[in-house]
């Protein structure tokens, strides 16, 4: 999977107003008047990180993607805050710092799919927190994989470009594959015409619960719609609250 031509649509497609309902899920476990270290995994564009360091938080951010990096160091600059931007793979997260909370969010933990590859995470994720600190995350629910996403289309188009996006039944139990073309227009008026394939896997609750334990946290919550809802049949996403 890469995210090389998605990094330039990624901001334009994504709904802006979702990262309210993040930051909203951040504060339920931040303690009141406290600035916090906070590592941010999978930072994608550094729309959080920028949030998060607006509030006075000491931010880490981190990403496979040198494309997305290289976003959200200019989002960064722009915004005139400060804050550290690492490269790498989550699966194999060194003693990078010890932080307050950890986030994972928009489903990043999706693209993971094979058990070890989560329990890899989790373990690495507690060792870079400090004693009673949190990981925060969300993945994709069952029902979202298995009964929204597969026949899914959406289109972007503006003046300058077209994306389309079209999802389908992985070739694993509870996945999907997501096929994204991309329509970029040359300087003589064509069009060139790209295709990125995501692929992404849930497992059942008791797969994370059992994952995290073993990781060595002690308390794991789950809830749905950014902490506000318990979860249900229908949940299209789930979100992860674990204790160190």
């Amino acid at each position: 999977m890469s995210y090389h031509i998605f990094s330039y649509f990624y901001d334009k497609v994504m709904d802006q107003s979702v990262y309210d309902d993040w930051m909203a899920f951040i504060k339920k476990y931040q303690p009141a008047d406290k600035n916090l270290e906070i590592l941010e995994l999978a930072c994608g564009t550094g729309q959080i990180a920028v949030q998060l360091a607006k509030r006075g938080h000491d931010v880490t951010g981190f990403d496979l993607s040198e494309d997305m990096l290289v976003l959200a160091n200019e989002r960064m600059q722009e915004e005139n805050v400060s804050f550290e931007l690492l490269q790498g793979d989550m699966r194999e997260l060194a003693d990078i710092g010890h932080f307050d909370v950890c986030t994972c969010f928009s489903d990043s933990l999706c693209y993971l799919r094979e058990e070890n590859d989560l329990k890899a995470v989790f373990e690495g994720v507690y060792a870079n927190l400090k004693d009673e600190g949190v990981f925060l995350f969300d993945v994709h629910s069952l029902h979202q994989v298995n009964n929204v996403f597969p026949g899914y289309q959406y289109i972007h188009q503006d003046e300058d470009d077209v994306f389309l996006w079209e999802s389908f039944e992985g070739d694993l139990e509870n996945s999907v594959e997501h096929l994204l073309t991309f329509f970029v227009e040359n300087e003589d008026g064509s069009f060139n015409r790209l295709q990125e394939l995501h692929e992404e896997r849930v497992f059942e609750i008791a797969v994370y619960k059992k994952l995290l334990i073993e990781a060595g946290f002690k308390s794991v919550a789950l809830t749905a719609d950014f902490g506000r809802e318990s979860v249900s049949e229908t949940s299209p996403r789930w979100f992860f609250a674990c204790k160190k």
